[in-house]
């Protein structure tokens, strides 16, 4: 097999696999979104920390899998910027979305969704994405996402709906006040990312009934507005990628019982099922 570099970027890191005659090496770098960088700026990334590490086995095939990448003309960003350092490979600069349905469907049809900070849901033909559920961003949607856990976590906070135990336990965990807490959301950049941290005190609190609650509501948000509007979600499995999928896929298996779905897999990180994929493909 010929080397071939493989990325899975997001806002914060990018996990790099370079695979050659069988050997795995993986490596973890700063996040590459387009968004957020220059086209000299991911080349500076890719040239001071990547072909650092694999100057001796260059790809002659990079897949490259981001956030942001669905624009044509981040796309061109990307590719410009790997092109300009390793300048005898193929380059294919693709979706996050795109990745994951590759991790999780493999070359079979399938719902491929992801619960992360964001989240995202398609169906793929097993060859491509055919149908995509809008995604509207962290103020309009995001269901299911850490974004959408932590902003319930918050107003249930500061609204003082939690009971006082839960109160007390967030503020030994957090210590905020509700000025604090505000500036961070309106005022600090990346918002989305702040309020993803507070899906961390759902999992450390599993079982109180208000937990259990905001856990049940934010996720059949999700299959309401993105899952049910795909009719093969009825007929094929539905998997799910993400740090929100993996820690709370007890409720989405409950869940997809619940509605007789067929659930599918549950990966924490899709570089696993992508190294499966473009070494069979």
């Amino acid at each position: 097999m010929t080397p071939v570099l493989i990325a899975d970027s997001g806002s914060s890191k990018t996990e790099w696999c370079l695979i050659y005659n069988n050997k795995k090496k993986k490596i973890i770098t700063s996040g590459m979104s387009p968004y957020f960088l220059s086209g000299e700026q991911i080349k500076d990334i890719i040239s001071s920390q990547i072909f650092p590490k694999i100057k001796n086995t260059l790809p002659e095939r990079v897949f490259f899998y981001g956030t942001g990448c669905s624009n044509p003309r981040n796309v061109a960003i990307v590719q410009n910027a790997f092109k300009a350092v390793f300048k005898n490979a193929k380059i294919v600069v693709d979706h996050d979305l795109a990745g994951a349905a590759k991790a999780l469907c493999g070359n079979q049809k399938g719902i491929a969704c992801i619960l992360g900070t964001g989240s995202n849901s398609c169906f793929y033909n097993g060859k491509k994405i055919i149908k995509n559920s809008p995604g509207l961003g962290f103020i309009l949607g995001d269901e299911g996402s850490g974004a959408y856990l932590g902003k319930k976590v918050i107003q249930y906070y500061l609204y003082k709906t939690f009971d006082e135990d839960l109160i007390d336990r967030f503020d030994a965990k957090y210590n905020l006040t509700s000025t604090e807490i505000l500036e961070a959301v309106y005022k600090q950049p990346l918002p989305n990312k702040y309020l993803s941290n507070f899906a961390v005190f759902l999992a450390e609190n599993r079982g109180h009934f208000m937990i259990e609650n905001i856990l049940e509501d934010s996720f059949n948000d999700f299959f309401f507005n993105h899952i049910y509007k795909y009719r093969e979600s009825w007929t094929m499995p539905i998997n799910f990628t993400g740090g929100i999928a993996f820690a709370f896929k007890d409720v989405l298996k409950d869940l997809c019982h619940a509605y007789e779905l067929q659930l599918g897999k549950v990966l924490q990180r899709p570089m696993e099922g992508l190294i499966k994929f473009h070494s069979q493909n």
